[in-house]
């Protein structure tokens, strides 16, 4: 069996709340706004600025890293300040006659000293800072995926799982980056560039300073005004990324779907017409890369041109020695390098702000779906249930709950039963609260489901769903999943009360079977019978079968369903059923449809009506006979 997973605190226990989203319960009446998908609300513009205090609280911890590299980085100058000094000084000695006793070995010393504390230094640097970029990252994209998971389902439902993913990751290393070029790179490179200028005017005279800051400010001028212009072709290279990771992720979940329809060749040309949009978005990048990069070269070569002439002049005057000549050579290899690493270093920077943008506008999507400040936990171990004149609508233009009122008392079940699209499923996922009813209330104990903790309402509700989607782990871990502090025997007591124990240890891996993406390596009935395990082994206080059986053969079905029966004894537990053999003992069956509870009552009494229910059941049992003979 596999290993058991790591200890989590108790269902019941309210899970940490970030404070940006505590607020009221949600109004009971919904907003008429427009629908706008997460991505096209993800990439809206955030703002360079908005970004980089979004990122500030994370770094503050670290504060006391950051000024110790800094340091670093400032003595690695220095030391490079130094190296030309030296070089100079070796070479107007070596002018001299020296006998070989007498050479400058003091100059030769400290000219590799200096060299070599640049590199150490520079390094140094990296070791101290590494753990701030990596943890940082790491804590800005935790808490993405935290947000990810307390958004409403209505997000999840409207997402693109690959374009949100690709986000993610784009964004959790661009932090990384933007942290690397800003702190440690750019800021040299400018204090550089400052104490160059600064020795040059201390030296010699204004003449070399003047040249290099115009350099300088006609470079930083090209650099920042071509690459603003450039940011729009990146943004649409990023969104072309993600539309074109969309699609295959897409595709390659939907592989079962291609292959029934043979249409391995649509899919491609679909995901062609994104590739062709990624092409063309990166050859228009790369064409205005070079565009700056060609301005850049001008620029510096001019610069260093003009400041060459000027020594060159200087030595030819007697007004400066050949040492002089290469001391400026020497600054202007220093300046230019960085100079060509400051446009790049812009440009990168300008990316990852891009990328982060993606990345906090995730966690700019609004919890529909909130704690409120003073909620409370729920602990009644036998919850009553209680729906009060519930409307909903999951688009506020079309109403699928049109006054729902009834009560599941405490360890009863009542079972809802009626033709597809009539409501019943959304009564599940109101009571898992994925949802906020539009008017009315849900009560359990007499609360109102807003007033009460996510975290310990759904860790009193367990649920065996129509559709169940496993991990791609594990058969143990999938059942696990319901108590992940389970133990080993625990897990298979559930497996084999829902009837797949036999089954899963005459795989050749036992529970360490893989049942793949989506649990597609199981048929349906095995899927099932895991998602029961699961919600047996979570023991919850109220129950939701929504079509519990309905993968099942009839003789695992009345298998199954005599277990269920007993799951549900002194539990309170709603049931969702399409076939009414299956809710026959429940204590109370209410007839929906089109949003209305058209009838309620016992088995027995909705039959003596004659009713809806009635013609049901007769419809049915003709089908069962037909199927029997």
């Amino acid at each position: 069996m596999s290993a058991t997973p790591p200890r989590v605190p108790p269902a019941a226990e309210p899970a940490a709340v970030d404070p940006r989203a505590v607020e009221p319960p949600a109004s009971a009446e919904p907003a008429a706004t427009a629908e706008v998908t997460p991505l096209a609300r993800a990439a809206g513009h955030r703002g360079d600025w908005s970004v980089l205090t979004s990122l500030a609280p994370y770094l503050r911890p670290y504060l006391g890293r950051i000024a110790i590299a800094l340091a670093m980085v400032f003595t690695a100058k220095l030391l490079n300040l130094y190296v030309p000094m030296a070089l100079k000084q070796l070479i107007d000695r070596l002018n001299v006659p020296l006998t070989p006793l007498l050479l400058p070995v003091g100059l030769l010393l400290s000219y590799g000293a200096a060299r070599i504390g640049v590199t150490l230094f520079t390094e140094l640097r990296q070791v101290v800072f590494a753990r701030v970029m990596a943890r940082t990252s790491r804590q800005v994209t935790l808490q993405v995926f935290q947000h990810l998971h307390g958004l409403s389902l209505k997000f999840h439902l409207a997402r693109r799982t690959g374009g949100v993913a690709r986000d993610v990751e784009r964004g959790g290393s661009a932090i990384a980056d933007l942290l690397d070029w800003t702190i440690y790179t750019i800021i040299p490179v400018l204090l550089e560039v400052a104490m160059v200028t600064t020795v040059l005017v201390w030296i010699y005279d204004w003449r070399f300073a003047a040249i290099a800051i115009a350099t300088l400010l006609l470079y930083g001028l090209w650099t920042f005004s071509v690459t603003e212009w450039r940011t729009r072709y990146y943004r649409a290279q990023v969104e072309a990324d993600t539309h074109a990771n969309e699609r295959a992720v897409d595709s390659l979940l939907n592989y079962e779907t291609v292959k029934y329809f043979n249409n391995e060749d649509h899919e491609a040309r679909r995901y062609d017409d994104n590739l062709r949009q990624l092409e063309n978005a990166q050859v228009v990048s790369i064409k205005t890369l070079a565009v700056l990069n060609l301005g850049q070269s001008l620029v510096v070569a001019l610069g260093v041109t003009a400041m060459m002439w000027l020594a060159a002049r200087g030595v030819a005057r007697g007004e400066m020695t050949v040492g002089d000549l290469v001391l400026v050579n020497a600054y202007l290899l220093q300046l230019s390098a960085p100079l060509f690493m400051l446009g790049m270093m812009y440009r990168e920077v300008k990316q990852a702000l891009t990328n982060m943008e993606r990345l906090f506008g995730l966690l700019d999507e609004r919890q529909d779906v909130r704690d409120a400040p003073d909620a409370q936990t729920l602990s009644s171990a036998r919850p009553r249930v209680a729906f009060r004149n519930v409307r909903f609508g999951y688009d506020p233009r079309r109403e699928i709950l049109q006054g729902i009122d009834f009560d599941i008392p405490a360890g009863a079940t009542v079972a809802v039963v009626g033709h597809s699209g009539s409501g019943k499923s959304t009564l599940a996922r109101l009571l898992y609260r994925f949802y906020d009813v539009d008017s009315g209330a849900i009560e359990i104990e007499g609360h109102d489901l807003r007033a009460l903790t996510q975290s310990s309402l759904r860790g009193a509700i367990g649920i065996v769903p129509q559709d169940t989607v496993l991990f791609n782990d594990s058969i143990g871990y999938n059942i696990r999943y319901g108590r992940p502090d389970a133990d080993d025997a625990q897990v298979e007591a559930a497996a084999r009360a829902a009837h797949i124990h036999d089954f899963i240890v005459g795989l050749p891996d036992g529970y360490d079977t893989p049942v793949g993406e989506r649990g597609l390596k199981l048929s349906g009935g095995e899927k099932q019978r895991v998602a029961i395990a699961r919600a047996l082994l979570k023991n919850p206080s109220i129950l939701i079968f929504d079509e519990a059986t309905s993968a099942l053969d009839s003789k695992s079905e009345r298998a199954i369903q005599s277990e269920l029966d007993r799951l549900a004894v002194g539990r309170t537990t709603l049931v969702i059923a399409h076939r009414l053999s299956t809710v026959m003992d429940a204590d109370q069956i209410l007839v929906m449809d089109a949003g209305r509870i058209l009838e309620r009552g016992t088995h027995s009494q909705l039959l003596a009506k004659n009713g809806v229910y009635a013609q049901m059941w007769d419809l049915q049992q003709r089908q069962a006979d037909e199927v029997a003979v």
